[in-house]
């Protein structure tokens, strides 16, 4: 069983940055893939980013590429979602997600994730 627990977000301006982090407990995460949704109100959740276990393969949503950067630190069983140049757009709550099954490929799919914290609120003001 995997737990996991989002953190760092926050309320900032357009133009800024904030990073996020999910701290995973369970002997299993560091074969998982990880992914970061997100979900507005009112709409559906949506991919974000995701990172297999070895780093090997990471996919960005076309509207966070070249912004967002996730990182994964096996050791500490964590995995950061760096988010630069946030736009009001992004606001959202924040979760993150393993797929047991996904750890050598990875997923965008939500339905492919197992596992999921319970969410981290990101403000972005204009």
């Amino acid at each position: 069983q995997v737990q996991l627990v989002e953190s760092g977000g926050g309320l900032v301006q357009a133009g800024g940055s904030l990073r996020l982090s999910c701290a995973a407990s369970g002997r299993t995460f560091s074969t998982h893939a990880v992914g970061w949704f997100r979900q507005a109100p009112g709409k559906e959740r949506e991919f974000v980013s995701s990172i297999t276990w070895s780093s090997g393969i990471i996919y960005y949503a076309d509207s966070v590429k070249g912004r967002f950067t996730i990182i994964r630190d096996n050791a500490k069983n964590t995995v950061y979602l760096q988010m630069n140049s946030l736009r009001p757009e992004d606001t959202a709550v924040y979760y993150c997600a393993t797929a047991s099954q996904y750890g050598r490929w990875g997923s965008r799919r939500v339905s492919d994730y197992d596992h999921w914290g319970q969410g981290t609120q990101v403000t972005v003001s204009s």
